[in-house]
């Protein structure tokens, strides 16, 4: 059967949208999982924007003459003390028996 996930902002708001959705499923390492959702959580940002230094080593201290530094592709990375949750929500996400992913963090 297929299953939705939920992601919330924190585990606290997680907690809310299993009471309110009355997901009384089995908690486990990093997420809630019943018959039909999985509500799982951030912890904070789990991704941020890599610093210009991670493009090219010249731009690790600005200058005049390296702005203004646009890249042509964005770069990311995982914040490392929240790679185990990142991992987590990766593999929710993934599984063969999730069809719909709902977002339900705030707007930033």
């Amino acid at each position: 059967m297929p299953k939705s996930v939920i992601i919330a902002e924190k585990p606290s708001v997680a907690q809310e949208f299993a009471k309110v959705l009355k997901v009384n499923g089995t908690r486990k390492n990093g997420y809630i999982e019943s018959e039909d959702y999985i509500v799982t959580w951030c912890v904070g940002h789990l991704v941020t924007m890599s610093y210009p230094e991670v493009y090219d080593e010249k731009l690790k201290f600005w200058r005049y003459d390296t702005l203004p530094f646009i890249p042509t592709e964005w770069k990311y990375e995982v914040i490392a003390n929240v790679q185990n949750q990142f991992d987590t929500i990766k593999e929710l996400l993934t599984r063969d028996d999730v069809d719909t992913i709902y977002v339900c963090t705030d707007s930033r």
